[in-house]
């Protein structure tokens, strides 16, 4: 009998796949590359910073 995924917060199972396919972008701050998050899923398009830090960083300039 196979294992079965325990559900994430979500009730949905963590993703176990190769993750190099998934899209990244550099953040608008420092630069780093960000990765696609299941939580930006409905606004990739929107996200730009990769972290508070960078955010904060980017509105005091």
């Amino acid at each position: 009998m196979p294992k079965s995924r325990s559900p994430d917060q979500s009730g949905v199972a963590s993703f176990k796949g190769n993750k190099q396919t998934l899209p990244s972008k550099p953040c608008k701050t420092c630069g780093r590359p960000m990765s696609w998050r299941k939580a930006w899923a409905r606004n990739w398009d929107q996200v730009l910073y990769c972290s508070d830090k960078c955010r904060a960083a980017r509105l005091k300039t």
